[in-house]
């Protein structure tokens, strides 16, 4: 006797599947016509994959994996909803490159939460407690506020933040810096919480966009009701931002420099330099703490400093720690320990790295040193 139930379940994972494939399809801006012949399907096959009428079996699955630049637990399994970013589904109509490259980088979240996922589940990286601001958060001065904690439970004082990476470890979020466009997503699930930042633009932003995603932790889904339900959108990312400026550069720390409104460009491009933010969050926050007003913000906006500027006045630019490290360090500690006692392959492990370390880096397994 057959069970309807059974089937309906059967038919409704074999649409999701199908979907996913579409999402990533579409996320590579390729056609039907490409992808199948890509992967040696006749075109009305993969239609007919993607709508869910019809199965998958291995081989397949694996090719379709390998032409759409995920894994097969991406296509196969249910992905997590997004905190940080909600974005709707691609279609031919709205398959925009900036519909793309947020398609992709919510494909790459997913794959990363995976990836904590397993190091997590063999026992062999240890989750830090999410910290989430005990206060309300309903407007950019209360964002600010939930910044400064943040500093304070970290210890950082009005000090520059020496890696940005660090502190989102430090605060329960695992972070990863990828090469493809956008800026950045995050999400949480469960005990988890998990980001990952572009590499694109230049170090300022991707500090910056490090901190947002940060504060979405910190202060909690952007549908929260201390923010409203009648907040928009951009008033919700508003006051993450404000939480991030606040984070990144402190308006402490600069109250009462340059006092009554007479900060030279020297010293602020020092500040910028010595906290590492972008040229215009610097001026910002200096109008913030009332050491240069609107006008001078304008002016100084218009002329961004030059490299030669930045080495006068520190001896060196501002450094990109989200360039060379891909990945946090207790997760890249994980990693190796899961290789060195066998609870995942040498290649598994390179993958694990993302780019940070390549296969002629990881010492021989008859190593001694590293012997389980």
């Amino acid at each position: 006797m057959c069970d309807y139930r059974t089937v309906g379940r059967e038919q409704q994972e074999w649409r999701r599947i199908g979907e996913q494939v579409r999402q990533a399809r579409l996320s590579l801006d390729k056609s039907q016509r490409e992808l199948a012949d890509e992967i040696g399907l006749d075109r009305t096959m993969l239609a007919k994959i993607e709508n869910g009428s019809r199965r998958l079996d291995a081989v397949e699955l694996a090719r379709l994996a390998q032409a759409l630049g995920v894994s097969m637990e991406y296509l196969i399994e249910p992905q997590p909803a997004v905190v940080s970013r909600r974005t709707a589904m691609l279609t031919e109509e709205t398959n925009t490159p900036a519909a793309r490259s947020s398609e992709r980088l919510e494909i790459a979240l997913a794959e990363w939460l995976r990836d904590v996922r397993q190091l997590v589940d063999v026992g062999v990286l240890r989750g830090r407690p999410m910290l989430r601001y005990p206060g309300t958060v309903a407007s950019e001065g209360d964002a600010r506020q939930a910044a400064r904690w943040l500093r304070q439970q970290a210890g950082l004082g009005n000090e520059p933040i020496d890696s940005i990476l660090d502190l989102c470890e430090r605060s329960g979020q695992w972070v990863l810096v990828t090469d493809l466009p956008g800026d950045g997503a995050s999400l949480i699930d469960g005990d988890l919480a998990v980001a990952v930042v572009s590499t694109e633009g230049e170090p300022g932003r991707r500090r910056a966009t490090a901190a947002h995603e940060l504060g979405h932790l910190i202060i909690g889904d952007e549908y929260s009701s201390d923010l409203g339900v009648s907040t928009s959108r951009a008033e919700r990312e508003s006051v993450i931002d404000a939480f991030a400026a606040e984070l990144l550069l402190p308006t402490d720390a600069i109250f009462g420099v340059g006092k009554g409104g007479n900060a030279t460009r020297e010293w602020l491009i020092e500040f910028a330099a010595r906290y590492r933010t972008s040229w215009i969050l610097a001026l910002r926050q200096a109008e913030r703490a009332k050491v240069i007003s609107p006008e001078t913000l304008r002016a100084l906006n218009s002329s961004p400093p030059t490299r030669a500027e930045f080495m006068e006045a520190l001896g060196w630019v501002p450094q990109p720690d989200l360039a060379a490290v891909r990945v946090p360090r207790g997760y890249a500690q994980a990693v190796i320990e899961a290789w060195r006692t066998g609870r995942i392959t040498r290649a598994r492990a390179i993958e694990l790295f993302h780019g940070q370390i390549t296969d002629a880096d990881l010492p021989e397994d008859d190593d001694p040193e590293i012997a389980p």
